[in-house]
This record gives structure tokens, C-alpha cells and sequence, in this order.
């Protein structure tokens, strides 16, 4: 059930030149949040800038009612948002989003993300470790060395961890999605879950359906509202007719879908 509450920023680091992440007291939220749930964020106490930012919950603390979210500096909201200091409040609403990663017990299972889409893959792989017996091999890739974070974070909750960079300046050099295939070419998964940029979504989608592997995906649209109001974050039905196409709104209905029910 989504709330609007005014969270306190307990804790907040900077990962890197752009990337900050934030924990804050949201007891409301982290007591009803599940990996894939999103929050929309007022960057400050104002009209301006009007809209809210979405931003993928990272980790949930259902005991301390702590939520923590990881966002990238892109424009003002954001820049904005970067300079809130511990001790101050945020205006919240989740948690939000209807479609989330299922949780339950596998026998093994594939969690693939690249560049700022990893960060809600680790709350997934985490619930995974704690609250069932499933083999989690985590792959996720990175442009560059400069840009891997999290590393050690992923590995307290994977059986195995795969970093990719995409110039080879740090573990394997190439695409998260190549290790991912021969993996499990080797050693077949019930589950691939994933998030990140669209051309990683549309290979994983074409690998799982080509080897009729379940697999969920969460979309990253922009999301103005958060609530289904607005629109903005259409996404098409796989199977629906050319001629009169149907659509979710990946607030709504997602952000975590079934691979096989849309187009991307």
C-alpha cells in the first residue's frame, strides 16, 4: 500500500562523481516494499521542479524501517536532490509499482543488470539469499572500471558474481549477457531476472524466449506521476494487434513484467 510520507535522510554517500546514494527513515514503506518497487521523490520543498523523480528501491530494512535508493545526477532534479543533507526530510510516496521480481524457491537462478539498472537487482538477489534456498549467479556489467560499484555488496548476496566491463579494464572484458548464455548453456536456470539499459533488455528477452526460459524484466520509463495518470510511460502488449495496439503503463502494471508480455 503506497503512502506520502516525509522521510529523514539518515545516511548519505557519494559513490561516485554522479551517483549518490541515500537511506532515510520511511518505516511506512519499507513495511510493505518487495524487490522491483519503486519511490517517487520531491527533490525539495517547492514547485519547482514540478514533477517528482522515480527511483528504484535499493535495499529494504523492514526491521530498522529504513529504505535506501541509488540515483545518478542527470539534470536539475536530480542535482537538486544530490545536495539534500542528512538530517533534512523528503517529501516520498511508495511504494509503488504493481509488477515485482517473484520471490520463491529455485533451484538456480540468473540476475543480470548493466550501469545504474543493477541497483534494484540487489534488494532481489538479497531476499533470494535470505528467505530461500536458491543458487543466485549475479551478472552485471560496466562501460569501464571507473564505473563499477557495488561490488562487494553483490557478492554477500550471490553464490556467484560476474563483473563485465565493456573495455575489458576490469574482470571480463565484453557484455554481461555473453557470460550469462554460456553459463547457462552449461548449467540451466529457472529464473533470469533483469534491469538495465533497453539493448541489454532486448537481448535477454531474445535469449530467454529463444530458449523458453522464464524471465522477468524491469522497464525503466520515465515516470512523471508514478500513479498511472499521466501516460508517459506506455509500453506495448507483445501480443497485441498491429492494427489496434494495446498497452501498460509500466507504473502501473510493472515496472517488473513477464518477458514474454511486451514489446521493447
Amino acid at each position: 500500500m503506497k503512502v506520502n510520507i516525509q522521510a529523514k535522510i539518515i545516511k548519505k554517500e557519494k559513490l561516485l562523481n554522479d551517483l549518490y546514494k541515500f537511506s532515510v527513515e520511511a518505516k511506512e514503506i519499507a513495511e510493505s516494499a518487495k524487490p522491483g518497487n519503486f519511490i517517487e521523490v520531491r527533490v525539495q520543498n517547492s514547485i519547482e521542479p514540478l514533477l517528482r523523480r522515480p527511483i528504484s528501491i535499493y535495499n529494504i530494512e523492514k526491521e530498522q524501517g529504513i529504505i535506501e535508493f541509488i540515483f545518478q545526477v542527470k539534470g536539475k532534479g536530480t542535482n537538486i536532490l544530490a545536495q539534500r543533507e542528512v538530517g533534512e526530510e523528503l517529501d516520498i510516496i511508495g511504494p509503488l509499482g504493481y509488477g515485482t521480481f517473484t520471490i520463491k524457491n529455485y533451484n538456480k537462478v540468473a540476475i543480470i543488470g548493466g550501469g545504474i539498472g543493477t541497483f534494484p537487482l540487489y534488494e532481489l538477489a538479497k531476499e533470494l539469499k535470505q528467505t530461500t534456498n536458491t543458487k543466485v549467479d549475479t551478472y552485471i556489467g560496466f562501460r569501464t572500471k571507473e564505473l563499477v560499484v557495488l561490488e562487494k555488496e553483490f557478492e554477500q548476496v550471490s553464490d556467484n558474481l560476474i563483473i563485465t566491463t565493456d573495455d575489458g579494464s576490469y574482470k571480463t572484458k565484453g557484455f554481461a549477457i555473453n557470460e550469462l548464455k554460456q553459463n547457462v548453456e552449461k548449467e540451466p536456470v529457472d529464473m533470469i531476472f533483469a534491469c538495465g539499459p533497453l539493448p541489454m533488455l532486448k537481448a535477454v528477452q531474445s535469449y530467454a524466449i529463444e530458449k523458453n526460459i522464464p524471465c522477468q524484466i524491469s522497464l525503466e520509463e520515465k515516470m512523471a506521476c508514478g500513479l498511472g495518470v499521466c501516460l508517459g510511460c506506455a509500453v506495448k502488449t507483445k501480443n497485441s494487434p498491429q492494427d489496434q495496439p494495446q498497452y501498460w503503463h509500466v507504473c502501473k502494471a510493472g515496472p517488473v513484467f513477464d518477458a514474454t508480455d511486451v514489446e521493447i
